[in-house]
């Protein structure tokens, strides 16, 4: 209902109150009446001032709509204890006041006492009636901020999520693809300089052109798709150590794989290990062209890892164009396993990429 008609409606109640309780009629109390009962209109925008101007009636005349509701609405917006006492008293002792002041002697301090208290147990009433109003508003609002809360934590987990799988797809596009990629752009600038036919030349030249133009756009989309993430949901379906030896075989390198590894390693050890030979050496066939490569897979104590080392290129490197990724994904996935990864250069010329992980990780 609006809060204009409810006002409306309460002046109605109290003027039928007053009228109702008015016995012998006085200018000065009618004067009382009008006021009080017509200021309920702005008890919402001045509580107090309102309720003063009822408490003239409870002197003059025996009733009780007006002033109750006009302490109801300061008790149900006042957080100050202190000040409600203040008015419960006023209102009390404006019930207990004899009108006219001459009937105090007539009426004797023991009645008055005793209205006084009972006109105090009635306005206590409409206070706590109010602060229970304010209780039940607080609440309200205080579920809605939660609700709210809840509502920008869910969005929140949503983001870190897109996150996460942001994250995820740029490592392994980077992984994957350019793998691929540099591999293809290798065997066709190899083909470029060996061939002696014009049109293979060419379509050699084409090729490697393309692919040198698809390492840069995946450069561009890695970027993008970079996010801070956490313990991913890796995709499927995903390589273990039993690939190994075909990736070995299929790096474009002269490339050896020795050592084995404990069949109880998990399969998030076993993904960061494949990634990890993946890695280096894509970035041997791109950075050291005609080296050789040692793939050592290796136990200590509790943990396990791999170790990638080449040796100096025999020949110039290839301008092809790199995301700068790869090692930072390789160090995202051993922090996740609560390994280390080591990489640099090493005394001969070559390079070197070391990968620990603890045994049980998982």
């Amino acid at each position: 209902m609006p809060a204009r008609v409810v006002d409306l409606a309460l002046v109605t109640v109290a003027a039928l109150d007053v009228w109702v309780n008015t016995w012998e009629e006085t200018r000065l109390g009618v004067v009382f009446a009008v006021l009080g009962c017509g200021a309920l209109v702005f008890r919402r925008r001045f509580p107090f001032p309102v309720f003063l101007l009822t408490l003239p009636i409870m002197v003059t005349t025996e009733v009780a709509v007006a002033p109750l509701v006009a302490l109801f609405t300061v008790a149900e917006r006042s957080r100050n204890r202190r000040f409600l006492a203040v008015c419960v008293a006023l209102t009390a002792i404006a019930g207990s006041i004899p009108w006219p002041p001459s009937d105090l002697s007539e009426v004797g301090q023991t009645f008055t006492l005793l209205f006084f208290v009972y006109n105090l147990a009635i306005a206590v009433a409409p206070v706590l009636f109010g602060q229970l109003v304010q209780a039940r508003r607080d609440l309200a609002r205080r579920l809605e901020e939660i609700e709210e809360a809840r509502e920008h934590e869910r969005a929140l987990h949503a983001q870190a999520v897109v996150a996460r799988e942001r994250a995820q797809l740029s490592r392994e596009m980077h992984d994957v693809v350019s793998h691929q990629v540099s591999l293809i752009a290798v065997q066709a600038g190899a083909l470029q300089v060996a061939t002696k036919d014009a049109d293979a030349k060419e379509a050699a030249r084409t090729i490697r052109s393309l692919s040198v133009t698809t390492l840069d756009e995946l450069r561009t989309m890695v970027a993008l798709l970079r996010a801070s993430g956490g313990h991913a949901t890796e995709l499927t379906p995903q390589p273990t150590l039993a690939d190994l030896h075909q990736l070995v075989e299929s790096s474009g390198t002269h490339a050896e794989l020795t050592g084995e590894l404990p069949p109880t390693v998990g399969t998030p050890a076993q993904r960061a290990i494949y990634r990890t030979v993946q890695e280096a050496l894509t970035n041997v066939r791109k950075h050291a062209p005609g080296a050789t490569a040692c793939v050592e897979l290796w136990q200590e104590g509790d943990g396990i890892g791999v170790t990638v080392t080449n040796t100096p290129p025999t020949r110039p490197s290839l301008s092809l164009p790199g995301s700068q990724q790869g090692l930072v994904g390789l160090r995202e996935r051993a922090e996740i396993l609560h390994g280390t990864l080591d990489a640099g250069p090493t005394v001969e010329g070559g390079y070197r990429v070391r990968l620990r992980i603890p045994l049980s990780a998982d």
